[in-house]
């Protein structure tokens, strides 16, 4: 008897039960062919395209009504009309929905995580193609696979359906979740024309900054509703401030003298400054964001008879921001031999406080100028080819380019500063006191000067080719083959030197003298700093300096590290059969299906100069089943199992790396990462226990075979294996390769991992109590997971949640309305969660809880003309980021301000 391996008997079993429960569902249909298929559910799109919604408690009741009619898991949010999301994008919109929690970038939100599941393991699809977008953060432009929301305003999309159980005719790529974005179907509107506007000024009370917010849509259908277009455009323009400290990861080192006592020689006190950790580059510091968003989408809509329709669809918006950067520091990364310590405290194995003499203190000025722009237009054609058999084409290209076309820092030295001083007694808000000359630009020299541009591309060319047929009342087929192109291209420049390294310097200097006209004074805000900070100091005019020299005009050197890219060529289909019935009183629909995808994939790179190309496929099967009963008309159990896939991130896939030769760290790729590979298993108790109202409890569980993981070690250059010709010249490393440890990074295929959880939910008005109480209504969600993961780290093994999984999460939403006035209050909260394995002998890092709490209040003026006052993170909560899990150093403690919203929107 031929023996089969364990992953092989796995996946038999798995597809054997997929089996039995598509014949399942088939024998109990079969059963009840004869009888009346009232319990059958609609297809969520199809309802979404009749909806018409008036107020916020009929948006919620036509998002239950998607929930209730749909086979599969899946959660709604239904916009009352353009411009009534209640938040800055969507990312916030999807926070309210059980199981979503949010990452924000400059106080907005920016991408999701499904269930524990960070954003690549989410697919997003716009008017039901499949997209991607890129935008910038703090680090970088986004290089991965996930869907950066911010792009977008909320107000250009009137639905937001999240699948979060697998189907056959769903794209696979997702161990998350599915999002249906959709920009609104003409057809769907009144005949004639339809307009409606809004305009609202956003304030936020850190920057001080007044911003305008504007929206607009128009609509015509004809008397016949065979013909419709409609557009729509958001802009808004604001500026908001980001203030804190950070200390960019805490580290051990041997200072040159301890307490007066020189540390040349083994000595107690010398020993036990070493072992214990110090902030690496404490500091506090202002960023300020500047953005511009702007937003259209246009749609046609031909319906020449019931057999036929054809719409076509765009969207378009362009995401500009630029991004400053004003810090105070000492950069004790790696100089700590050069510094004296004296008057520290040592508590258990972090030095808390210290005075340093010789200190090396930084001031930076940094600038980035990053646009995503972002593009798709798409094609629908449905078509009844008889009462029992239609098709659906649907194709279409999109583009998302995020170009950074300036990222330049300007640094200013003053290496034997002494009396600088630091305290972290309290971790979340030390004391930095940096002693004399802070205010003196003639302390200073120019050091250093970096320009980074880099441009992004992502391109997504779409073709699918759907078929229904109907065989009876009860069963219907559907089948589909599908076609992707993926391509990911990004390049990268460099401007960077030392000042030295660029021109002649003086005899025993490191730059060229600062003078005033080289320098500002900075005067640091609220940036929630205690007494005896030192609270203004000089940085560095960047114009100036830049222009001292000509910095734009040097030539910028091509990066062969990353000059890189991907292609990814998808070709499948997939099988599935729908079925609906009942068995006794109760109501059943299922589907069981098979979706097939072969996959191609070319990275290309340089590994040490040369370009190298790295091609490779690679196929699966993807087996789904989904099962809903309605034991009474008012109570849904849904069952579900499904494998499931996501591709690795595309940064990590291409070959070779790249060598940062001033900040001492070597990061390189991996084109044969192994796909994350998952069997979900999920099971949801749902009550609609009265009108407009659900309470459901869901079940879910995720094994992941295995996952990419990114490793940080550190080491020499020479362990790398690669040539010092790859170090940048102008660097401090060019100098002294060997002269700190470097930081080397890498991706590979990590250990399995199980996710499991529960979410509750409870929606409903209160519409059973007396008077104006009826008016009331609330929406609660919690969910809880948990995950165990084996990571090892410096040869030890540490078991962790998954990275980026929050362990609790929970929104909810008191709400207030009557015919003409409506008020609402959000809370979001999210547990901590850990985002990386650290460095410099941290054990992770990552970032302890947050709660938002946001409110809007709307009142109807007259028929069609309302007004609103709306406001965001009313707390002003911080983000607090975190270096080693178990010893909570600090990383980073920054605020964004309040925002409010005053506005007014007029419907024609």
């Amino acid at each position: 008897m031929e023996k089969i391996s364990g992953s092989a008997a796995v996946h038999l079993r798995m597809t054997k039960l997929l089996a039995a429960a598509s014949l399942i569902s088939v024998a109990i249909t079969g059963a009840a062919l004869a009888q009346d298929g009232a319990g059958a559910a609609e297809d969520e799109a199809d309802v979404l395209d009749e909806i018409v919604v008036t107020g916020f408690r009929q948006s919620l009741t036509a998002a239950i009504n998607v929930k209730k009619n749909s086979t599969s898991a899946v959660d709604a949010i239904v916009a009352e009309d353009i411009a009534k999301f209640p938040d800055q994008n969507l990312a916030e919109s999807l926070q309210r929905i059980p199981g979503i929690s949010i990452q924000r970038d400059a106080g907005e939100g920016r991408s999701i995580t499904v269930r524990g599941l960070g954003a690549q393991f989410t697919r997003v699809r716009l008017n039901g193609m499949e997209t991607i977008t890129t935008s910038t953060d703090g680090a970088s432009a986004n290089r991965d696979r996930s869907f950066d929301f911010n792009v977008f305003a909320s107000e250009l999309f009137n639905s937001i359906v999240v699948r979060k159980t697998a189907e056959a005719s769903l794209d696979e790529g997702s161990l998350g979740a599915v999002i249906d974005l959709n920009t609104g179907n003409p057809l769907s509107y009144d005949e004639g024309t339809t307009f409606v506007a809004s305009a609202k000024a956003q304030y936020n009370d850190l920057s001080e900054d007044l911003s305008p917010r504007v929206a607009a849509l128009g609509a015509w259908v004809n008397d016949e509703k065979t013909f419709g277009i409609s557009a729509s455009v958001a802009f808004s323009d604001y500026e908001t401030l980001e203030m804190g400290n950070n200390s960019v990861r805490w580290q051990q080192a041997r200072f040159r003298s301890v307490g007066g006592v020189s540390c040349a020689d083994a000595n107690a006190a010398c020993d036990e400054v070493a072992n214990a950790f110090h902030p690496r580059i404490p500091r506090y510091g202002e960023v300020g964001h500047d953005r511009q968003r702007l937003g259209a989408t246009a749609s046609i809509q031909f319906a020449p008879s019931e057999a036929t329709k054809v719409s076509i669809d765009g969207l378009y918006s362009k995401f500009e921001e630029t991004r400053t950067e004003k810090w105070g520091e000492v950069l004790f990364r790696g100089n700590e031999g050069t510094m004296d310590i004296r008057d520290y405290v040592i508590q258990g194995t972090n030095m808390i406080s210290a005075t340093v003499d010789n200190a090396w203190v930084r001031i930076e000025d940094y600038r980035r100028d990053s646009s995503t722009e972002f593009h798709q237009l798409s094609a629908k054609l449905e078509q009844d080819i008889t009462d029992t058999f239609r098709i659906e084409l649907l194709g279409g290209f999109s583009q998302s380019d995020a170009d950074i076309p300036l990222e330049t820092t300007i640094i200013f030295d003053d290496r034997d500063t002494t009396g600088y001083s630091y305290d972290y007694s309290n971790m979340k808000t030390p004391v930095l006191s940096f002693g004399p000359g802070i205010d003196d630009p003639t302390a200073f020299q120019f050091a250093e000067f970096r320009d980074r541009p880099s441009f992004l591309t992502n391109k997504f060319r779409n073709l699918a080719l759907d078929a229904e047929w109907d065989v009876n009342d009860n069963i219907q087929l559907v089948s589909g083959a599908m076609y992707r192109r993926f391509s990911f291209d990004t390049v990268g420049y460099r401007r960077d030197s030392t000042y030295c390294s660029a021109f002649t310097c003086e005899p025993g200097t490191y730059g060229a003298p600062v003078t005033a006209d080289l320098a500002d004074m900075f005067e640091l805000g609220d940036a929630g700093q205690p007494s005896g900070n030192t609270n203004s100091w000089v940085v560095p005019n960047m114009a100036a300096a830049a222009d001292l020299i000509d910095l734009y005009g040097r030539e910028a050197a091509l990066r062969q590290a990353e000059d890189r890219g991907v292609i990814e060529t998808v070709k499948g289909g997939f099988l599935q059969a729908n079925l609906t019935g009942e068995m006794g009183n109760m109501a059943i629909s299922a589907n069981a299906g098979m979706r097939y995808a072969h996959t191609k994939q070319s990275s290309t790179g340089f590994n040490n100069g040369t370009e190298v190309t790295v091609e490779r496929t690679y196929d699966d099967w993807l087996p789904s089943a989904n099962l809903a009963i309605f034991p009474t008309p008012e109570f849904a159990i849904r069952a579900a199992v499904a494998k499931v896939i996501t591709r690795p991130t595309l940064g990590s896939l291409t070959p070779g790396g790249s060598v940062d030769g001033f900040n001492y760290r070597v990061t390189s790729g991996n084109p044969f990462l192994t796909p994350y590979r998952a069997t979900n298993f999920d099971l949801a108790f749902e009550w609609y226990f009265m009108d407009d109202a659900i309470a459901s409890v869901a079940l879910f569980k995720k094994d992941i075979k295995s996952f990419p993981i990114s490793t940080t070690t550190t080491g020499t250059y020479a362990s790398t294996g690669l040539p010092l010709s790859l170090i940048d010249p102008g660097s401090p490393a060019a100098a002294n390769p060997e002269g700190r440890p470097w930081e080397i990074r890498s991706t590979g295929d990590g250990p399995g991992a199980n996710v499991k959880g529960v979410e509750f939910s409870v929606q409903t008005p209160f519409t059973f109590l007396p008077g104006v109480w009826s008016n009331f209504g609330t929406i609660l969600n919690l969910t809880l997971v948990d995950s165990d993961v084996d990571y090892e780290i410096g040869g030890n093994i540490y078991t962790e949640p998954l990275l980026g999984l929050s362990k609790k999460a929970a929104n909810g939403t008191l709400y207030y309305e009557d015919e003409k006035f409506s008020a609402r209050v959000s809370v979001a909260y999210r547990g901590g969660y850990i985002d990386g394995t650290s460095a410099t002998n941290n054990i992770f890092e990552g970032y302890n809880s947050s709660m938002n709490v946001d409110a809007s209040i709307r009142y109807e003026i007259m028929d069609g003309l309302e007004v609103s006052l709306e406001g965001i993170n009313l707390t002003d909560d911080y983000r607090d980021r975190y270096t080693d899990l178990y010893e909570q150093r600090n990383y980073e403690y920054n605020h964004y301000g309040r925002v409010f919203m005053f506005g007014v929107r007029y419907k024609l």
